[in-house]
């Protein structure tokens, strides 16, 4: 299991009329946060595009807990739970400024080749740094 924590500050425009981050925001959370696990392990994102990949979420569930203010500082910790085949499966938990659990999520993406988004097996190098990265 790679895990890894991000840390980020809710902005004013994340905000909804009531005041809290809007639901919408949590998958734009979780993204930023998984990236920066990869980027930990030594992938940043973009060598994945320039290798001719993608990985587009093929699903997501999340469960809110507590409410969001502005301003707050987030801890999100990532997990990167599972890569079998095409598709690779993450979990998040977000905790708030108090290290009060406020949201779980999970996401499955698939790897697909950026010429045609037909599903393929992950680039070694991916692969090479995910064995890495559980070995230490």
């Amino acid at each position: 299991m790679i895990e890894h924590s991000h840390s980020l500050r809710v902005l004013y425009p994340e905000t909804d009329k009531m005041g809290t981050v809007h639901h919408s925001n949590y998958a734009r959370y979780y993204e930023v946060a998984r990236w920066e696990l990869f980027r930990a392990i030594g992938i940043p994102y973009n060598e994945i595009e320039n290798a001719g990949y993608m990985l587009p979420v093929i699903k997501m569930n999340f469960r809110f807990i507590k409410t969001i203010q502005y301003d707050e500082l987030l801890t999100i910790k990532t997990v990167l739970k599972e890569i079998k085949g095409v598709r690779i499966w993450f979990t998040y938990k977000l905790y708030n400024s108090q290290s009060e659990l406020v949201n779980t999520a999970e996401t499955e993406l698939a790897f697909v080749c950026k010429e045609n988004w037909k599903p393929c097996p992950p680039p070694e190098f991916v692969l090479s740094a995910i064995e890495k990265a559980y070995l230490i």
